[in-house]
């Protein structure tokens, strides 16, 4: 029958929707060879009439240049019509990539061989080929969209005629380039810090500029220096920011004093680490009659000294956070004020901004004040002095410190009632000679002091928090205000379910799976592990089966500590968000309207990303602190506990130190392991000798990597056939000359404040 008019576009319609399933299935699969018939089937019917349409499509493609036929009748998109994406190269220790592409459902993986010399970092065009056995799609980089300026740190190997620089970074696998002509400073073995200008293809080497020299590797100070560059950590202040500390005027003027609440004739004291410099925060008390009591917390007023916008605060921004490594702290203020101007001294006046609760001994708050205050604190304390006075009842304002405490404790009993999670982990740190080389392990416990502390923080900030949140006129209506909060998540119920399938290797049943039965299960489950083999294992992965703590102007609640609303106050010489919720208290107070949200939002962002950099800064310097204190005990033999399988080894983590190393499995004598994914077990193919987490294990320090801060072991198996470690009997190990660590007559100091 003879097409009308008005059939002919219909027509036009369904094979361009035929064109289009096609094309659509085409790029979903790029690595499939597709036939004439598989195609007409998918994409609207495979009969004659469907057929011939799509070979008709099929043929329009190819004159495009968009599809080729490969085979007889087995047709794919051609390599520049694959589908293309940008995003950001994170490179692995082989060489090869990861891509992250917003929108796509996996990374994408790119061989060491079609990088195109793309780098760790790197923002990159690349284009999908296929997907692998393992589903996950494979591509090719294309273009260097932009080059990263991050730093390498490395050690110079000085040639004749060229400077090679061996990155610590394992995610870069390949040594850099320099010019010995441009840098003829350079020595030997000393440690710089590069970056990546070029890298030409079919060159081996990727060229570098030279950044900053650090000093000789190995030297304490340069090693510190160099995670700090690593991390793209600032470890001095510009002389322009120091020079704008030092004009501060630090004078207490009578006028300054007469618009302030005065509290410099109440009890007023510091509770800190022995070793602290700056205390930047007070606890008073006065007794107001029988059972009542008005409780001062008292936090430093730093955003009096440093205005917004200004030099100072523009670099408090941009640091975020003070970061703590092994043996120094990186402040996130200039010592002028950190330590001086801001520091709550005793014996001196100081300005403040203050939280204080009139309290019953029920926790009722009677009434609450917040506002700016001077104070002069009578007393310092250390924490093992406090804890004293608190175990003993004697010592300078026992009345004072023993109310506190009690108060503190039932505090801390609410709020476990409440729901909240009881994560306490020991706190393992290194005794250091005058060099800063490591001779002794110690381990910080919290105690009462701590609690007294930290309970009386957590107060302020849950108060400030609910404070700011909202504006409540005369009848009682309430406002939304923009706030600065510090949220955290409920767990997702995916990563509960893997950590339930976790521990129940260990005969545990963990049965909540969402709200506040979680936390009641945590908590009975750390109270019936603590002292046992496996408590480490299990607590490790219970924390990472919660969800991350951040920053943010959106309150979802502190799903940890069981408050819906809970800010960061009380820390403001080390924490640029305290500084932000110390200047929307006092807009606040004074009747301001409600702050830029996107302004203060942006600036949280930028506080939690620091955040997470100072605390892998950290992570690094504890690693290599580990690693440079097993260096002399190379050959020695010890006892530790599996903290960790992957398929290519076995972390082992040391019973006395709590170092953690690892035993690669291709190094294992005795048999050929392979790892069980599913039963979460490293399993020996003809011994058939099992391996799990929390199994007792005996190793020989084998080599200790000070550049790449990696500890490897020799797992020493027992002489015993189809059976697991955890039921193997006891091999004798002849003496070794010296097998034991000495860890610092167990000091048991209590931890900073953070």
């Amino acid at each position: 029958m003879k097409q009308t008019k008005k059939q002919r576009p219909a027509k036009r319609t369904k094979n361009s929707d035929r064109a289009s399933m096609i094309l659509s299935l085409l790029r979903e699969f790029p690595n499939n060879k597709f036939s004439l018939k598989h195609l007409a089937s998918a994409s609207g019917g495979a009969t004659k009439e469907g057929r011939r349409e799509t070979l008709a499509v099929l043929d329009r493609l190819y004159d495009e240049g968009i599809v080729e036929e490969c085979a007889r009748e087995k047709y794919r998109l051609t390599r520049r019509h694959l589908p293309r994406y940008e995003g950001r190269a994170d490179m692995t220790a082989s060489g090869s990539l990861y891509v992250r592409v917003e929108g796509l459902e996996s990374d994408v993986f790119v061989n060491q061989r079609n990088t195109a010399n793309a780098l760790d970092g790197d923002r990159v065009e690349i284009v999908v080929m296929h997907r692998g056995h393992n589903g996950k799609l494979e591509g090719e980089v294309t273009r260097i969209v932009e080059r990263s300026r991050k730093p390498y740190v490395g050690v110079a190997e000085v040639g004749a005629h060229q400077i090679f620089v061996r990155a610590d970074s394992r995610k870069m696998p390949m040594d850099i380039y320099l010019s010995k002509r441009e840098n003829p400073g350079v020595r030997e073995g000393e440690k710089v810090v590069v970056r990546i200008v070029d890298w030409q293809p079919g060159s081996k080497s990727p060229v570098g500029e030279l950044v900053e020299v650090l000093g000789m590797a190995g030297q304490n100070d340069t090693e510190m220096h160099a995670i700090l560059s690593e991390y793209e950590l600032p470890y001095r202040f510009e002389p322009e920011v120091e020079h704008a500390a030092e004009t501060i005027d630090g004078r207490i003027t009578e006028q300054e004093i007469a618009a302030r609440r005065d509290f410099r004739a109440t009890t007023t004291f510091t509770v800190d680490p022995a070793d602290a410099k700056d205390f930047d925060d007070a606890l008073s008390v006065r007794r107001v009659r029988d059972g009542v009591w008005e409780i001062g917390v008292h936090i430093a007023d730093v955003t009096h000294y440093v205005r917004p916008h200004s030099v100072i605060d523009d670099e408090a921004v941009e640091r975020g956070t003070s970061v703590y490594l092994v043996d120094r702290t990186v402040p996130m203020l200039p010592e002028r004020l950190s330590n001086e101007l801001c520091s709550l001294r005793p014996d001196e006046d100081s300005l403040c901004f203050s939280a204080v609760f009139t309290l019953n001994e029920n926790l009722d708050i009677l009434d609450e004040w917040f506002g700016r205050t001077v104070i002069h604190s009578d007393r310092r304390f250390t924490y093992a002095e406090a804890q004293e006075i608190i175990e003993t009842g004697r010592g300078d304002y026992a009345e004072e410190v023993l109310t506190l405490n009690r108060l503190a404790q039932e505090l801390r009993r609410q709020r476990f009632r409440n729901g909240a999670i009881s994560f306490e982990r020991e706190e393992m740190k290194f005794q250091l000679d005058e060099t800063g080389r490591p001779i002794g392990v110690f381990f910080k416990e919290q105690k009462e002091s701590n609690q007294m502390i930290e309970e009386f923080m957590l107060l302020a900030n849950r108060r400030v928090a609910e404070f700011c949140s909202h504006r409540v006129d005369a009848n009682g209506r309430r406002t939304p205000r923009t706030m600065v909060y510090r949220v955290h998540d409920t767990p997702s119920e995916e990563k509960l379910d893997r950590f339930r399938q976790f521990i129940l290797r260990f005969g545990i049943l963990f049965k909540a799976s969402k709200g506040r039965a979680v936390a009641r299960e945590m908590n009975k489950l750390f109270a019936k592990i603590k002292g046992s083999t496996e408590e480490n294992a299990v607590t490790t992965m219970a924390v990472r089966s919660m969800a991350k703590a951040f920053y943010t102007t959106d309150n979802i609640g502190h799903y940890g500590l069981a408050f819906p609303s809970y800010t960061h106050f009380t820390s403001p010489i080390r924490r640029y968000p305290d500084m932000m919720v110390h200047r929307l208290l006092a807009r606040y107070l004074g009747g301001g309207k409600s702050a830029d949200k996107q302004t203060l939002e942006e600036l949280c962002v930028r506080a939690s990303e620091r955040e997470v950099i100072a605390a892998e800064a950290e992570r690094a310097s504890i690693k290599y602190k580990m690693v440079e204190f097993m260096k002399e005990r190379i050959g020695e033999e010890f006892e530790g506990h599996i903290s960790g399988l992957t398929e290519w080894g076995v972390y082992v983590e040391l019973d006395e130190t709590h170092i953690e190393g690892m035993s690669f499995l291709r190094d294992v004598e005795g048999d050929f392991f392979d790892f069980d994914e599913q039963r979460y077990e490293i399993v020996g193919r003809s011994t058939g000798l099992r391996m799990t987490l929390g199994d007792p294990v005996r190793i020989r320090i084998k080599r200790a990597d000070l550049q790449k801060r990696q500890l490897d072991f020799d797992l020493l198996l027992p002489a015993t056939k189809k059976t697991s470690l955890k039921n193997a009997p006891v091999p004798h190990y002849g003496a070794t000359k010296k097998n034991k660590i000495t860890v610092s007559p167990l000091i048991r100091e209590q931890p900073h404040k953070r």
